[in-house]
């Protein structure tokens, strides 16, 4: 039985590193098409952060390479090289999408900015991801998750309860939100360039994506006022259905009622305080109008306080109530629901099996690919090379003058540093 896909036969060539374009690039590799990562002889950085990451630094072990980077081919090319460049302007002829996060000043030192390829490849939809756009002061400023979309966008400075420290931070969250993005505008642009024969440059950055995914708390704060500058307390939530209590046995709880005038008659009885239903001096324009966040913010930390997180999930659950226990990720790993809703797939490693997050949208009629490990670094270079058209002469001629990389000239330093 053959496997639907709805992207095969496009082609994409993707040159970069860490996790925002090697995510959004496996997407389009998820659903079939031809994805080739081009690396450098030292690899993707992302291959030998096992240690930092508290996993294990085998490459053929490597959860986080394979998360964002299975279904693809890797090539090894010298780019610095003339003949580098003409393998990868031979690639790109019969390429429909170019991604990379390089920054500009490198792409124009090497003339790879979309200026120097639009009018060679015009059919190229050419993608350019950066952390902080590419017009402006900043432009050229190394942007990492942490640094362009969690502190420059504006998260970790506003994010934490007041007094306290800011949230510590795990890797991938705004890239992964970002890549998706990128997706997003990629398949525009893929679509107007297969109607019309004409591909376009598609661009975002970690800044703007961060600010966009806030949008409705960055513009509220243009009106000074009317509401908490943020970092703020639990203790005075603006709506206090909006927010965390914490169980008799110590587990978090976050409730969510954003019309909370609404939910209050049905809620008030679950907790206990049926007393409450009809006191006009809790409605949500009389807690704003005389602050009294404080005041019943503790009325619901008193009444969470005296049951199990375990009773909380039954009452709330039969009052229908938008809830959830502050779940750990090792619980998340064995969440029946996130399983049954197909968010990880179980994948032989050498350790043993493990739980593999899989790519967050799905396709009615196109088949899931099977998991399979990411390439190891060079492991396809001659493959691609041969179907390119170069002969084994040729082959012979650049490998022996270092313009390519194969997985065995590559196979002992990538071994060193696992």
């Amino acid at each position: 039985m053959s496997v639907k896909k709805p992207l095969e036969g496009v082609r994409v060539v993707e040159m970069s590193t860490f996790i925002a374009v090697p995510a959004c690039a496996r997407y389009f590799a998820e659903f079939g098409a031809d994805v080739i990562k081009i690396e450098p002889k030292s690899g993707d950085q992302v291959r030998f952060n096992g240690a930092s990451e508290g996993r294990l630094g085998d490459p053929y072990e490597n959860t986080t390479f394979d998360l964002e980077n299975a279904h693809k081919r890797s090539l090894v090319v010298n780019l610095k090289a003339p003949e580098g460049r003409e393998i990868l302007y031979k690639l790109l002829e019969d390429t429909d999408i170019f991604l990379t996060n390089w920054r500009p000043q490198a792409l124009a030192k090497l003339g790879l900015n979309y200026e120097d390829l639009k009018d060679r490849f015009p059919k190229l939809v050419y993608a350019s991801f950066t952390g902080f756009g590419e017009a402006g002061p900043d432009m050229n400023l190394p942007g990492y998750d942490f640094t362009a979309f969690w502190a420059r966008g504006g998260l970790l400075g506003t994010l934490y309860q007041k007094d306290s420290e800011p949230v510590n931070l795990i890797p991938g969250i705004g890239d992964h939100v970002s890549g998706m993005f990128l997706a997003a505008g990629i398949m525009t642009a893929l679509y107007n360039a297969q109607k019309t024969g004409k591909g376009d440059k598609v661009t975002t950055n970690l800044l703007h994506c961060s600010v966009f995914v806030q949008g409705i708390a960055i513009q509220a704060a243009q009106y000074e006022g009317l509401g908490q500058t943020y970092p703020i307390s639990r203790k005075t939530a603006e709506n206090p259905f909006n927010n965390t209590y914490k169980s008799k046995d110590g587990r978090h709880i976050q409730i969510s009622m954003p019309p909370f005038d609404l939910f209050y008659p049905t809620f008030m009885p679950l907790i206990g305080r049926e007393d409450l239903v009809g006191n006009e001096r809790y409605t949500m324009a009389s807690i704003t109008e005389n602050k009294l966040h404080a005041e019943f913010v503790q009325i619901l930390t008193d009444a969470f306080a005296l049951k199990t997180a375990e009773e909380w999930t039954k009452i709330l659950t039969e009052g229908d109530i938008p809830f959830s226990i502050a779940q750990t990720w090792e619980e998340v790993l064995v969440d029946k629901q996130a399983w049954a809703a197909g968010v990880f797939e179980e994948v032989d490693y050498p350790s043993g099996k493990r739980a593999m997050v899989r790519p967050p949208v799905s396709i009615e009629g196109a088949d899931a690919l099977p998991y399979t490990r990411a390439p190891m670094l060079a492991e396809h270079t001659e493959d691609i090379l041969r179907e390119l058209g170069y002969s084994d002469g040729q082959l012979k001629e650049w490998h022996e003058k270092g313009v390519y990389n194969t997985w065995d000239d590559v196979k002992g330093y990538v071994m060193s540093r696992a």
